[in-house]
């Protein structure tokens, strides 16, 4: 196919991110996806004939290897991500550094890493995977909340320098979705408070409007969308996905 794309997730191997490859996958693009875990990116890479690449998105030196090895990219997927909740005050300077480094710098890192090459072309997509909490503060989520309104902040600026070279940058911004970093949010919260899942999960669901939580497939969507030429004009946004959180 002379038209296909390498399209690059970060956090591929699982939940958001591997619903984006199979997405792009069924597409007919090329797809690299990218985890710390090797086994989870080599399975799902197996599974939509991609390429799987281990790469910690915090560490210089792994992205460098990792994108050095995926080669020209045509859509970068920023979606490597932690989460952990704590009161702020005892939240641990690792913890904070941690969220940092995975959910802001990491998108930094591998953002440099595609820029040139997108420039060079005029062409190119960026898609940061946020969340609502970078668009709103949460309690007992200040080093989640800081990341990802950080990283928005990286959405503008690079969408703002880069708009006259042909490349747009774009973050989706989604409530909670059914996904493995949820539930281990969720098993946190229950090991935390001593309340049952139950409770948490309703809890977590009632922040939705829509009194439910979404599906990987309404992020895949988006991002598919945001990566069209359809999508050329949208440039620096920060689009949500939460059933209408934003508006109660």
């Amino acid at each position: 196919m002379a038209n296909r794309r390498h399209v690059v997730i970060t956090g591929g191997g699982r939940g958001i991110g591997a619903e984006i490859a199979r997405r792009f996958a069924a597409l007919g693009d090329r797809i690299t996806v990218m985890s710390r875990t090797r086994d989870e990116v080599e399975k799902i890479a197996d599974e939509i004939g991609g390429y799987g690449v281990r790469c910690d998105v915090g560490e210089p030196a792994s992205v460098e290897a990792a994108f050095f090895a995926a080669g020209p990219v045509d859509v970068l997927i920023n979606n490597a991500g932690v989460a952990r909740s704590s009161p702020v005050l005892k939240t641990d300077v690792r913890v904070w550094d941690e969220h940092l480094k995975v959910n802001l710098t990491g998108a930094f890192l591998c953002s440099l890493k595609v820029l040139p090459f997108m420039a060079s072309r005029s062409k190119g997509r960026i898609i940061n995977v946020a969340s609502v909490a970078g668009l709103k503060g949460y309690p007992y989520l200040a080093a989640y909340c800081a990341s990802k309104h950080g990283l928005i902040g990286l959405t503008r600026a690079l969408a703002a320098e880069y708009a006259d070279k042909g490349v747009t940058v774009n973050a989706i911004c989604p409530g909670y979705v059914d996904s493995p970093l949820l539930t281990a949010s969720m098993a946190n919260i229950v090991e935390k408070t001593g309340r049952s899942l139950e409770d948490v999960k309703a809890d977590l669901e009632a922040q939705n409007p829509q009194s439910r939580f979404l599906d990987a497939s309404e992020i895949a969507s988006l991002a598919v969308f945001l990566a069209s030429e359809d999508a050329k004009g949208i440039n620096g946004q920060s689009l949500s996905v939460c059933g209408g959180a934003l508006n109660v």
